[in-house]
């Protein structure tokens, strides 16, 4: 084994640890859009899949089948119907559903049961899981239009669910539910993923689809192209901002589609929602597993009580950063430079306690900006505040037109570089960041490119 090998391998391996430990028991769920599969990619995501249930994850996988049905409904002589994004269900799209959810669960059993020495799953034991979670009802006629068998989810058995989880399963849901008469009703994968994940209060709702995630930042082009980068992180408040700003979806390339069903899942106590892209080969391990993820997560910030300074944070900022100024962590501030910042403040609060605050101060010119003040409470350091403050920071200096942010630093270098921040020299600083630099305090330049 070469040592270049050992090299990049130990400190990844080491890197990933925190995310193991963090996600362990913890509950997701992941629905995989039908495109995926017809795409063949399901080899590969069932080995990570396979993978993240190995490391102590409970998973209860949704498959999708739109194009599935549609293949079965053309080699009939039958059009697929849609209307409002909602495919209506007839007798003959009825029996193709229930033909394409047949084959797909053999298929997603098959390749859970794989086991060939020299492969990803190898030695893996997974119990897959499926049956009757889902209770259904008719959607009906909806401004004349009927549906037919076309559903929508009326209960989730929850006990079910979380004794086959319990028991070390997976559980498979395919897009069918049925009624108390014993009726079925095709309905659709991201309802019901969206409404097993509320039910449970999943840790995450993802979707891996034929989006790359979402592209909503600013830019400086017209148009939204392969240029304007993907918002890794979206504050719901956000989120339901940009949804109320679009048009109904119809279609999966909608920028609405996936995005309503992360929004609803998120204000249902859902603490995280995802989008990625099934194109990206290992995109459920980049995300769940890698600080900066590969597609857009929606996160509930109200969870986390993260939020930009008011005046009325301005004592509980003195007394957060007090103890690191007089260790020499921090430079010292007084509460009139606070007070005359406080704009540029993003703190986390907790029952009227700052456990954590970052500053920003932008340099429009150079488009970038200072992260200063970044400052975690010893009583909640450890447990990623200081992540969340700044993702948040990041997020704000974005949507400012921002494209690097910098850090002075004496102390806490490793934390940074770990971020994602490399080494400058001093004189990369702003010219009037420059002027200002304390050479006697010999403080570190870190930077990091946001776009």
């Amino acid at each position: 084994m070469s040592a270049v090998f050992n090299f990049t391998f130990v400190p990844w391996f080491r890197s990933v640890a925190p995310y193991i430990h963090m996600h362990r028991g913890k509950t997701f769920v992941v629905a995989v859009a039908g495109e995926a599969i017809h795409a063949g990619k399901l080899p590969s995501i069932v080995q990570d899949l396979a993978l993240i249930h190995s490391m102590g994850v409970n998973i209860v996988l949704v498959h999708g089948f739109r194009p599935q049905v549609n293949e079965q409904l053309l080699a009939k002589g039958h059009q697929p119907l849609y209307a409002q994004g909602i495919r209506i269900t007839d007798e003959v799209a009825l029996d193709c559903a229930q033909e394409a959810a047949g084959q797909l669960r053999y298929e997603i059993e098959a390749a859970f049961s794989q086991g060939l020495p020299n492969t990803p799953m190898a030695g893996a034991t997974v119990r897959v899981i499926s049956g009757n979670f889902i209770t259904a009802r008719p959607i009906g006629i909806v401004d004349g239009i009927d549906y037919k068998s076309s559903g929508l989810v009326r209960k989730v058995d929850i006990q079910g669910i979380e004794q086959t989880l319990k028991a070390g399963s997976l559980v498979l849901l395919s897009p069918f539910g049925f009624s108390p008469t014993g009726e079925a009703f095709n309905l659709a994968m991201e309802e019901v993923a969206t409404s097993v994940a509320i039910a449970l209060q999943a840790d995450k709702l993802i979707f891996l689809t034929e989006m790359p995630g979402l592209r909503v930042r600013p830019h400086d082009n017209t148009d939204a192209n392969d240029d304007n980068p993907i918002d890794t992180e979206l504050p719901l408040a956000d989120a339901e901002k940009l949804l109320s700003q679009l048009p109904p979806p119809n279609t999966p390339e909608d920028l609405a589609f996936y995005l309503q069903h992360c929004v609803k899942a998120c204000k249902a106590g859902v603490e995280r929602s995802h989008i990625l892209p099934f194109k990206v080969d290992g995109a459920l391990l980049l995300e769940v597993y890698m600080h900066d993820g590969i597609g857009t997560m929606i996160v509930d910030e109200k969870l986390e009580s993260i939020r930009e300074a008011t005046h009325e944070d301005v004592g509980g900022i003195l007394q957060l950063i007090e103890p690191f100024e007089n260790d020499g962590t921090l430079v010292k501030r007084s509460r009139t430079e606070i007070e005359r910042d406080i704009d540029q403040y993003t703190v986390i609060e907790h029952d009227g306690v700052i456990f954590a605050c970052a500053a920003l101060y932008p340099y429009a010119d150079q488009k970038t900006a200072e992260l200063a003040a970044l400052t975690v409470s010893p009583a909640a350091q450890g447990q990623g505040d200081g992540e969340k403050v700044l993702k948040r920071v990041e997020h704000r200096a974005r949507s400012m037109g921002i494209t690097s942010i910098f850090v002075l630093t004496t102390r806490t270098m490793h934390w940074f570089i770990k971020r994602g921040f490399v080494p400058v020299e001093p004189d990369w600083l702003p010219p009037s960041r420059l002027k200002k630099y304390n050479t006697e305090r010999g403080s570190r330049v870190f930077v990091k490119k946001l776009i």
